[in-house]
């Protein structure tokens, strides 16, 4: 009988010794100086450009740097700039919103009409229905999967219709009561500065804090980057461009109201081509249009800019008010013509 020989228990080997866990992570790649300069142009290129037309015309045209015209600057640009507030957030998430001009005028109308029952009424009546606008365009670019470009031209044209029909066609122009708490609100002043101009910046300093400081800014930039990526993180991505429609028509209504204030009156033409100058404003400043990135504070650089090339064309005199349109266009051009070069050198750094 053949005896079996046991088998050979290999030993075991001895653990490794443990290492040493690094006193600090390792450093991740730096970005190259070119990514960081770029990052920097399209942030704060707007308010280099801004600082220089000032200085420059401040040496040219001495009334140009008085305190009574930047205020009348500034007063103007108000109403524009809270517009572009609204429009700096729904591009942000990808999308445009071209009914914030006839917005604008139906909000300032309804307020004219609503100003006969007092403050209150002046503020909400335009408020409802401007964001009662601004909450379908959300419904329908969100729950629908409509394109926001057709759904907001529709809306644009609504708007208008529902102006020319409250006011007979243009006929009929509604006006603030004198001496009334409304029309304070857009006449009124505190230190030499009017209310629209304060009230703005405060709406400014509520976006740039929205944005920056809180989870429903940081999901704004995450839908506009990728909605399928959001949605696969969770993220409630129709909520959020529901949200940012209705505050735009909020916004567009509020900024008409307070014009109607300082006009006091509902004037019908207004607004018309304000879509336009509020996307310029907000491009311009730095906020990319395919979404994902964006500052409050580069679209008020560049409302400001817009602002003071129409101011210097009046300065200038010589010139009509066509070639704000034709400066602003071509600001427009540089600017997205930069950011596309900006974004592909991003991309191979």
């Amino acid at each position: 009988m053949n005896k079996t020989t046991p088998a050979t228990v290999p030993a075991a080997k001895a653990p490794a010794p443990l290492k040493s866990a690094p006193s600090r992570p390792e450093p991740g790649p730096e970005r190259s100086t070119g990514s960081r300069i770029g990052e920097l142009v399209q942030r704060q290129g707007v308010l280099a450009v801004l600082l220089t037309v000032i200085l420059i015309a401040s040496f040219v045209y001495p009334t140009f740097a008085s305190l009574d015209n930047a205020r009348g600057v500034t007063v103007q640009a108000s109403f524009l700039a809270i517009v572009a507030l609204g429009m700096t957030l729904v591009i942000i998430t990808g999308g445009i919103d071209l009914s914030v001009g006839s917005v604008f005028a139906l909000g300032g109308v309804l307020a004219a009409w609503a100003s006969q029952w007092g403050f209150l009424a002046a503020l909400l009546v335009p408020l409802v229905v401007c964001g009662a606008i601004g909450l379908v365009n959300g419904v329908l670019i969100a729950r629908a999967n409509m394109a926001p470009f057709i759904v907001t031209l529709a809306s644009l044209l609504a708007a208008r219709g529902m102006l020319l029909a409250f006011t007979d066609e243009g006929a009929t122009t509604y006006l603030v009561p004198k001496d009334s708490a409304f029309a304070e609100l857009g006449q009124g002043s505190v230190w030499g500065f009017g209310h629209p101009i304060l009230i703005a910046l405060a709406l400014f300093g509520a976006g740039g804090v929205l944005l920056q400081r809180t989870s429903f800014g940081q999901t704004l930039f995450a839908v506009g980057g990728s909605s399928d990526a959001a949605t696969l993180m969770g993220l409630p991505v129709a909520r959020t461009k529901i949200l940012v429609y209705t505050l735009s028509g909020l916004l567009a209504g509020l900024a008409g109201a307070l014009n109607a204030a300082r006009l006091s009156s509902g004037v019908t033409i207004v607004g018309v081509g304000m879509e336009l100058d509020a996307i310029s404003a907000v491009v311009i400043g730095g906020t990319l249009l395919i979404g994902g990135a964006g500052s409050v504070s580069g679209t008020l650089w560049g409302v400001l800019l817009l602002a003071v090339i129409q101011n210097l064309i009046n300065q200038i005199g010589s010139l009509n008010s066509s070639y704000q349109s034709v400066v602003s266009g071509g600001f427009l051009i540089v600017v997205v013509v930069a950011q596309r070069y900006l974004a592909r050198s991003r991309r191979t750094t």
